[in-house]
């Protein structure tokens, strides 16, 4: 999906910022953090609030999924084309240090907030009490019940709405494999997905 691609392009400029940064920027994991950030502006925006549709907001979202959402894609062994073609094959020899302390800066970030459309009522109710027609569980159960999940569960609260839709398809179909999403998302309707992003998502 495009949020896929844009996480490339983000890990990228990740890694051309770590060779960049002086060694003592290094030295503290909020400096660092900050400094890192620096070089994720030009396609994630100002403190990871992203402008694009596309292009995932960062900011506010949770420091342990950032980490585990940058290792799984530079992994060859997981199931993301990206991370096969070795988009992220640099990724995986940076210290986890360094990226906790991006992850760290990014969650310190202000999060953007919901700005409800047409259909969110019909979403709220998808998202705390899940669609029977759907075969649709409550997504509250694991990502809050302001969706702002916890720990290596997202943040999915003021994300663009774009973007949810495009993760949305990509879990249903496996392009994004996960435990919980795929079998959660496989037979959720498009219309189902667009009411859920109507309560979901800000732009």
């Amino acid at each position: 999906m495009a949020c896929t691609r844009h996480f490339g392009f983000m890990a990228g400029a990740i890694i051309a910022g770590f060779t960049a940064l002086p060694a003592q920027a290094q030295n503290g994991p909020q400096s660092a953090g900050a400094a890192q950030s620096q070089v994720c502006q030009s396609c994630h925006g100002v403190g990871g609030d992203s402008k694009v549709a596309t292009t995932p907001r960062l900011n506010g979202q949770q420091a342990g999924y950032i980490v585990a959402r940058l290792k799984k894609l530079s992994s060859l062994t997981k199931t993301n084309p990206h991370a096969k073609i070795g988009m992220f094959k640099d990724l995986s020899s940076q210290n986890e240090a360094t990226l906790v302390s991006l992850a760290q800066y990014f969650a310190s970030q202000p999060p953007t907030s919901p700005k409800p459309g047409a259909r969110a009522a019909e979403g709220k109710l998808i998202y705390e009490k899940g669609s029977a027609a759907d075969n649709v569980i409550g997504c509250a159960q694991c990502h809050g019940a302001q969706g702002e999940g916890h720990d290596t569960t997202p943040r999915i609260a003021g994300q663009h709405a774009d973007y949810l839709k495009a993760q949305l398809r990509l879990f249903s179909m496996k392009f994004r494999d996960h435990v919980v999403m795929s079998p959660n998302t496989k037979t959720m309707t498009d219309a189902s997905m667009d009411a859920l992003v109507s309560y979901l998502a800000n732009g």
